[in-house]
């Protein structure tokens, strides 16, 4: 195993020692779980992988507008001429 030797603000290290106490652990034992956890949510793989975090939301809005993907500019000007018109 590594060393690797940081520095933190005190209520940082204040913050490790009560965690490390109250669960009957080392404070290097709770830094390593804090560590693990950062590297897990900020993996690099996961960030690659977009369509994974997105794919659960793709198709789920119904617009009924068959073209609105392919025409949406059209469709948001002629909006907000309408709203323009309904405004004068």
């Amino acid at each position: 195993m590594q060393q690797l030797t940081i520095r933190m603000p005190e209520e940082y290290f204040s913050k490790i020692e009560q965690i490390a106490k109250s669960i009957g652990l080392k404070k290097s034992d709770v830094t390593r779980m804090a560590i693990r956890k950062f590297i897990e949510e900020y993996s690099v793989e996961e960030e690659a992988d977009l369509y994974s975090k997105a794919k659960n939301l793709i198709g789920v809005v119904e617009s009924g507008i068959s073209d609105l993907g392919l025409n949406h500019r059209e469709y948001l000007i002629k909006k907000l001429k309408a709203h323009n018109d309904s405004d004068s």
